[in-house]
């Protein structure tokens, strides 16, 4: 009977032990991501099924995400591929492929500009509307489970980029209606569509080509005909060809904004200086008065002119006037050996006076100098470099990155590339803050790999915005060196 007993009290031992330990695992398994993708259905989503791409917005994005899909348990990993293609198309020749054989990635995104340029180069035409599809396929690294694929459609309304360059013509512009040697019109750096002129205007009529092609069979910008601070776009040359007036000849600020069709035009008044000039054993000049480096004027304002290059110890200051004239005018510190972190400046003739400014080893690097004319202020600004994105130290931190070092000319980083993310990718921004704010040096192609070092200099949000992608395997200690003058680059696997 006490044996009995035993037993049947082991068996309710065992039972409650076991009943405990399926209890255990089945609450484990509820907060554990692989038995999540046991059966998890692959669902891909995008953020805007209806797009009116416009040139106004195009750091605007179109976001896709998906569910991670199933490994079936396997414990295998998933690599996804996100393709774009025509509605009805079988994804055979896909017109876009944003994501191709990449893990721990559930979304991703392509600013309107991008996805603009990108159709348009695969023969879409702008100002029409497009049925698309966009599909996620997750292979999974274990053979015995299928690959699973989600699709979803959206619609796209594609639109013409404007000119990237415009000339003026007409018998008020410097070159008269010789189409050929149409003036052009400065483009702005910061602000997409926008282009001036500052100079002389003669009593006549004007109007903008958008090249110098020998014909006025091509588009041209012309006035509108109820509101002289609008313009038209002819394409083709349609249209009625209406100009601007010049009733009185003079200096003239003249700014066009192709996104907005909009125009002004306004008298300026003339800098006292033609030109401005680095001197010194601190700069690339030397004290070479009879060849010194020259300053940029402004073209939107020409009382400003601006320089950047790079400062070793040692001094300078800025000639004013005429090249070889020691004693001419000038633009100098306050006091003897004023440090290049001190703006205070005045502007003066003569070599009685001859103050200038000092370059310590601690202060020296880039510098973008600039001075206003108009009230005599001069200005440095140090010019850093700094890695952004998710391959580098910094992610993608814009606000309060760390800067690259600075050594004989050189922005330098060494560090860790995809210890966050071996596959991710970079570039380099030139600023602190907004996405927007300032300059960029981005890879010459999208999706660059290391081993190809060409970049190009892009400006706030107007793109290209192109980065350098690592791949599987290139995770690791790197150095990459950046010189802004020679404007070359170097990315060497430590």
């Amino acid at each position: 009977m006490k044996r009995s007993l035993s037993i049947n009290h082991l068996i309710v031992l065992l039972l409650t032990l076991s009943a405990g330990v399926f209890t255990s695992c089945e609450s484990d398994e509820l907060h554990n991501p692989a038995f999540e993708t046991l059966n998890n259905e692959l669902l891909l989503s995008v953020s805007e099924e209806a797009l009116q791409l416009q040139e106004n917005f195009i750091a605007n994005s179109l976001d896709f995400n998906w569910t991670s899909g199933s490994n079936l348990g396997t414990g295998a990993a998933i690599s996804y591929t996100l393709e774009i293609d025509h509605a009805g198309n079988d994804f055979s020749a896909p017109l876009l492929i944003l994501v191709e054989d990449q893990k721990n990635i559930f979304s991703t995104a392509i600013d309107h500009g991008t996805l603009n340029h990108r159709l348009l180069e695969q023969g879409l035409e702008p100002g029409r509307v497009y049925d698309l599809q966009a599909r996620i396929i997750a292979e999974v690294a274990d053979p015995s489970v299928a690959a699973q694929t989600s699709a979803t459609a959206f619609q796209v309304e594609l639109f013409k980029p404007v000119s990237p360059s415009l000339f003026m013509l007409g018998d008020a512009s410097p070159n008269g209606w010789d189409i050929g040697m149409a003036t052009a019109m400065e483009a702005s750096t910061a602000q997409r569509g926008v282009f001036t002129y500052v100079g002389p205007l003669t009593e006549g009529n004007f109007k903008f080509a958008v090249s110098r092609d020998d014909c006025f069979c091509q588009d041209f910008y012309t006035r509108h005909p109820d509101d002289a601070l609008s313009i038209v776009y002819n394409e083709g040359g349609s249209g009625e060809d209406l100009q601007w007036q010049v009733e009185e000849a003079g200096n003239y600020r003249v700014s066009v904004d192709l996104l907005n069709l909009t125009i002004s035009m306004e008298p300026v008044e003339d800098s006292k200086f033609s030109s401005l000039y680095i001197v010194g054993d601190a700069t690339e000049s030397g004290w070479n008065i009879d060849a010194p480096v020259a300053f940029d004027q402004n073209q939107e304002d020409p009382l400003i002119f601006s320089y950047e290059g790079n400062f070793s110890p040692g001094d300078f200051k800025i000639l004013a006037g005429a090249p070889g004239d020691w004693c001419g005018q000038w633009y100098r510190p306050l006091t003897a050996g004023q440090p290049i972190t001190d703006n205070a400046a005045e502007q003066n003739s003569g070599c009685e006076v001859d103050n200038n400014w000092t370059v310590s080893e601690e202060t020296a690097g880039r510098y973008q100098v600039t001075v206003n004319t108009a009230n005599n202020s001069v200005r440095f600004t140090k010019v850093n470099l700094y890695i952004i994105g998710d391959a580098g130290p910094n992610g993608w931190n814009i606000a309060t990155p760390e800067p690259m070092s600075y050594e004989n000319g050189d922005f330098i980083f060494r560090g860790p590339l995809g210890a966050d993310n071996p596959t991710g990718e970079f570039k380099f921004s030139k600023y602190q803050g907004d996405w927007c704010d300032a300059g960029w040096i981005v890879s010459a192609t999208n999706g660059q790999s290391l081993q190809n070092t060409d970049f190009i200099d892009a400006w706030g949000c107007d793109g290209p915005d192109n980065k350098w992608k690592l791949k599987e395997g290139e995770a690791g200690e790197y150095e990459i060196r950046i010189n802004l003058d020679t404007e070359t680059m170097s990315i060497t696997r430590l």
